[in-house]
Formats: structure tokens, C-alpha cells, sequence
């Protein structure tokens, strides 16, 4: 029987979401516990990669079991066995050919800044001290809906078949010394998001005007773009499915 399990986790002590050698991942501590509880190998697929030290407000995974599971019991006993830093939320059946990844329909990123130093929240936020145009970097989110093709946000060497993605939503807010970067699209690239993120800065600092966005999209050259800001602001907070209720 296929299961989905709905998560969070910090990613401050984690490489990445995906398993990989020699290195503390979300996937294979998840799979550990899992495994030891079930006693059977479990392996399992996410609905996406985060990279190394980028977090998650809610994450899907899929695995295969033979036995029939009660989601609260099953969520109580796995939150026992995995660290602090990750959280699960529910276990629950779905179709066998329910697919985690590739059945995903949309997916939010938040990345968070504040502009005054605060020592209660900088491991979740990135201190950024220069004043911003926050009107002028809401602008250029506009021109992000123009374009489906945006290698120039991709990191380079990544296998994929197409840079295409679809922006359904992209903005900037401010919540006193917090800004807040809200982002959803069907798909993202590697490092994409930050790559925005950098960019977004450099208009907002005037190094760069609203409108050479469009060439740096264009050009299709990660050079052209903006740095890569932090990886610690980032969040993945939605994953949205066609077949599945938000939690109430």
C-alpha cells in the first residue's frame, strides 16, 4: 500500500532534503526512522529537493508498506524517534499510483530578511542592513509572469530536460523589520528562488534598473544574474495537490 506523510523540518543541520554520501539529509534520516519502526526497509520519495541548509513549512514524501496504518498513532511514534528538527504532521493512504513529485501541482517559497540586526531570529532570516525600493522590487516580480524559461536563475550543470517553469505568484511584503518574499510556480530549478532573491536585491538596492530584468531573463546566462542569497531565509511552505486537503 502507497502512503503519503506530510512534514516540516529545519535545515540548518541538514545537506539537502535528498540522501547523499557522508552527509546529514532529511531523506535518509526520515528512512531510518521509518525503517526501524516498521522493521522492513522503507525508502522514500519527496515531493522536491531542498538544498543544503533550506527548511520546510510543510513537505510531502511518498513510501510503500504492507501494513495498515493509523495516522495519529503512526505520527505520534515516528515524531519519538526523529530529531527536534523534524516535524511530521499525518500519515495517510493514497492511490498506488499516487506519485509524491510528479503529481505536485504547485509549490510555495518564502524567503525571509530583516533590515535590523535581531539575535532571536537571524538563524531563519537574513540580515540585510541596506535600505531597500520595495515598490520598485514588487515591479519586477511583474515581469516574472512574462517568461517560462528561466535558465538564467538555474544552477549551472543541473540534469534537466527544460527550464521552463510557470510563476503563478510572485511578491514582496513588509512586516516591520521582516520582508518577506512570497514565490509559487509548477516547478523551480536548482537554486532558483535565491538566484530571484539576489537579483530582486540588486534592484532594490539600484545597482541594476526594473527593467534589465528582462534582459538578464533573455540572455538565458546565470552570469548575468543576480547572487545567490543565503540559504538559511529559504522555505518551501506549500505543496499543493490536486487529491489532498490542507490540513484544518
Amino acid at each position: 500500500m502507497r502512503y503519503f506523510i506530510e512534514f516540516a523540518y529545519n535545515g540548518k543541520n541538514f545537506h539537502g532534503f535528498q540522501s547523499q554520501p557522508d552527509a546529514a539529509s532529511v531523506q535518509e534520516t526520515l528512512e531510518k526512522a521509518l525503517s526501524t519502526l516498521f522493521r522492513e526497509t522503507i525508502a522514500i520519495v519527496g515531493a522536491g529537493r531542498t538544498d543544503s541548509g533550506v527548511h520546510a513549512k510543510q513537505m510531502y514524501a511518498h513510501f510503500e508498506t504492507e501494513l495498515e496504518l493509523d495516522s495519529d498513532y503512526w505520527s505520534h511514534k515516528l515524531n519519538s524517534f526523529l530529531p527536534p528538527s523534524i516535524v511530521v504532521y499525518r500519515i495517510f493512504k493514497v492511490a498506488e499510483d499516487a506519485h509524491a513529485r510528479f503529481d505536485a501541482t504547485s509549490r510555495t517559497y518564502e524567503y525571509y530578511m530583516h533590515t535590523f540586526k535581531d539575535a532571536f531570529i537571524t538563524d531563519g532570516s537574513w540580515y540585510h542592513s541596506h535600505q531597500l525600493d520595495l515598490d520598485k522590487m514588487n515591479e519586477a516580480c511583474k515581469i516574472l509572469f512574462e517568461y517560462i524559461d528561466f535558465e538564467c536563475f538555474s544552477k549551472v550543470h543541473t540534469d534537466v530536460n527544460t527550464f521552463n517553469c510557470k510563476i503563478s505568484e510572485a511578491h514582496w511584503k513588509q512586516s516591520g523589520n521582516q520582508l518577506i518574499f512570497t514565490i509559487t510556480a509548477d516547478r523551480f530549478l536548482r537554486n532558483m528562488v535565491r538566484a530571484i532573491v539576489g537579483t530582486m536585491v540588486n534592484i532594490g538596492l539600484g545597482k541594476i534598473e526594473v527593467s534589465d530584468l528582462r534582459t538578464i531573463i533573455e540572455s538565458k546566462n546565470r552570469g548575468k544574474a543576480g547572487f545567490s542569497v543565503p540559504a538559511h531565509g529559504l522555505y518551501l511552505v506549500n505543496v499543493s495537490y490536486p487529491y489532498i486537503e490542507e490540513r484544518k
